[in-house]
């Protein structure tokens, strides 16, 4: 299947490896055009007439885009979001089919370590002595040893802490199974997950949002990443 990239620099900007990527994955099993448009340029889709297959990156296409493209039978398009709301019915008026993710997966991971870099960086102070070691040679000198937390807080190792989630979908499974390896509590409230989301996270599955209530704060956590409704 005759298949063309084409990625818009405001794309890339957030998103810098995927269209690289995708063209490796690509080239191997198909013909495929790969065009980066410059920084500052017009958003354009190749004027291909053979193309039957986009990967449209940052470029959402008008109806002018699609009448270049006769042979096109189907598109991914990623941009801005959210996408126009007419998107699918402008694809559907050319007799493209439009491409879609499925639910797992995306940024799930990158987004997840993040919640737990922060919450370590929370209980253990690590921004703090970092700026601290920046602007002063003194705190090099630690006369604490490894002891850096704040006792007016939330403090101490992730081992032990309860940590209570609402959600458990693909950011906030991440995040409980990682807290539960390192050794805490966990429970997570999430009414639309299914049995294998708890199971995965090695969370137990809390019946009510009042399992999931704060009531100790030098032990809870939250995270609040609950799955869409099914339907």
């Amino acid at each position: 299947m005759k298949t063309a990239i084409v990625v818009h620099p405001d794309f890339e900007r957030i998103w810098p490896f995927v269209a690289d990527h995708l063209h490796t994955l690509l080239r191997a099993r198909t013909d495929v055009s790969f065009t980066r448009l410059p920084a500052g340029a017009d958003a354009a889709l190749p004027e291909t007439a053979d193309v039957q297959r986009l990967f449209s990156l940052g470029v959402y296409p008008t109806d002018d885009d699609l009448d270049g493209l006769p042979a096109l039978v189907e598109a991914f398009v990623a941009g801005t979001w959210p996408p126009p709301e007419d998107l699918d019915e402008r694809l559907g008026r050319h007799g493209v089919r439009r491409l879609t993710l499925p639910s797992e997966g995306h940024w799930a991971q990158s987004v997840a370590e993040y919640a737990l870099g922060l919450t370590i960086c929370g209980l253990r102070r690590i921004p703090q002595q970092h700026a601290a070691i920046v602007g002063d040679d003194s705190p090099w000198k630690y006369e604490y040893q490894q002891f850096g937390d704040d006792l007016a807080f939330s403090n101490g190792t992730v081992a032990g802490k309860r940590v209570r989630i609402v959600g458990a979908g693909n950011i906030a499974s991440r995040y409980a199974s990682w807290t539960h390896m390192l050794g805490a509590d966990v429970a997570a409230w999430d009414p639309f997950a299914t049995e294998p989301s708890f199971h995965r996270a090695g969370a137990r599955r809390s019946g009510t949002w009042s399992g999931c209530s704060p009531t100790r704060r030098s032990s809870l956590r939250w995270c609040r990443c609950a799955t869409a409704p099914r339907g």
